[in-house]
């Protein structure tokens, strides 16, 4: 993504959002070191997120300044919207922490009410230690989901670049489905898919894909193997489209030949606990509504036990290891359903004794009366050959 991707009102429009929220907080400056925070503040779409890198915004308008390596110098310069670059490193190794330091003083952060990030994956815990010492009283918060909450509903130019991607995912699955063979290996389907990604203009997904067969159909995130597939066999796979780092997901379930009944019993659970899920999303519906229409399917087919996974989350602009959103479709969730949110909903049975497994992936926008589906591509069995074939 670059800052060519929005138009500058709209990057305004979000750095206004945020900070009244900062306001209403108490807050006087936010530290962002999440990749999609800086992402959806300035258009950054820079490979820094495994190294020390933030962003500086404060309550009150003025410039965007960001912390980063001096390696993505050129990056940030030419395609992002902010106003003040500081770096570190370079040709010889340099403590971020300390180029943190001299950033924070020069901004006065050490002198006023700071509110920090703290995400998963993108700031080491020494780091953090380091940063929150020297902070000291200034900081009077963790707000991590500050802007993830405010991000949940997308704009109708976010909303674009997510069918796009649902687009290139439907095209991809045809792929696969049309090159489901017997001895072919996990591995040489995933490549297909991920070549036809690319091909279509799909960046690379966030989240690699998930493809498993046979007696590794129950593992809820199998990476493709080497292990080919054979005539029986039962299996799913599940992937990921970007469009301008907006991701659309997609998974389906397959089987080689003829389903068990066991198999057709666990699919036709999977589908019907997806759809009572989809049929409960809408606007001012609490997230654990959604969920407990699924679940209930599940527990009266006697499969509470394989219930391993989330019944769906929200959808962001990803950078790996994730795409999703703190937004989870889960008893206990605070979160209330607003119009023009993006979820997937995915529940699964996956059970280890039987080595069997199923899930179909489908991604929806909530709207004011329902749950619009964006993908296209059908929703029964992948079957290579029988009555249930592939079809658009």
């Amino acid at each position: 993504m670059a800052k060519s991707d929005f138009f500058p009102e709209e990057f305004a429009a979000r750095r206004a959002l945020v900070r009244a929220e900062m306001t209403r907080i108490g807050l006087d400056w936010l530290v962002a070191f999440h990749p999609v925070s800086i992402h959806w503040l300035t258009g950054s779409d820079a490979k820094s997120y495994q190294e020390f890198q933030c962003l500086f915004l404060s309550a009150e308008p003025g410039p965007v300044s960001v912390l980063t390596r001096e390696g993505e110098r050129a990056e940030f310069e030419q395609e992002t919207e902010v106003d003040q670059l500081w770096t570190w490193g370079g040709g010889e190794i340099e403590d971020p922490v300390a180029a943190f330091e001299r950033a924070a003083r020069s901004l006065g952060l050490l002198r006023a009410r700071v509110g920090i990030e703290v995400p998963a994956y993108y700031l080491h815990p020494h780091d953090y230690l380091r940063v929150r010492d020297l902070l000291g009283g200034s900081l009077v918060a963790e707000p991590t989901n500050l802007i993830p909450d405010l991000k949940l509903v997308k704009s109708p130019r976010e909303l674009a670049y997510i069918r796009e991607a649902a687009r290139m995912a439907d095209g991809a699955m045809k792929v696969f489905a049309e090159g489901l063979a017997e001895g072919r290996t996990e591995l040489e389907l995933a490549g297909e898919i991920y070549q036809t990604l690319l091909a279509s203009g799909s960046g690379i997904a966030a989240s690699p894909i998930n493809l498993v067969s046979g007696e590794r159909s129950c593992f809820s995130h199998g990476a493709p193997t080497t292990r080919r597939l054979r005539r029986g066999d039962f299996g799913s796979v599940e992937f990921g489209a970007a469009c301008q780092r907006y991701t659309a997901t997609l998974g389906r379930q397959f089987c080689l030949g003829d389903p068990t009944p066991r198999m057709l019993e666990l699919y036709d659970v999977v589908r019907e606990a997806s759809d009572a899920c989809r049929q409960a999303i809408r606007a001012g519906v609490s997230a654990e509504v959604p969920h407990q229409a699924a679940r209930q399917i599940i527990e009266r087919a006697g499969l509470e036990h394989g219930r391993v996974h989330t019944t769906g989350y929200g959808l962001a602009p990803g950078f790996p290891p994730s795409w999703g959103e703190p937004l989870h479709l889960m008893d206990g969730s605070p979160y209330t359903l607003k119009s023009g949110m993006v979820l997937t909903i995915e529940p699964p049975v996956f059970l280890g004794g039987e080595k069997l497994g199923a899930r179909l992936i489908d991604n929806v926008l909530v709207t004011d009366d329902g749950a619009e589906l964006l993908s296209r591509f059908s929703r029964d069995l992948i079957q290579l050959d029988g009555p249930f074939a592939h079809s658009l």
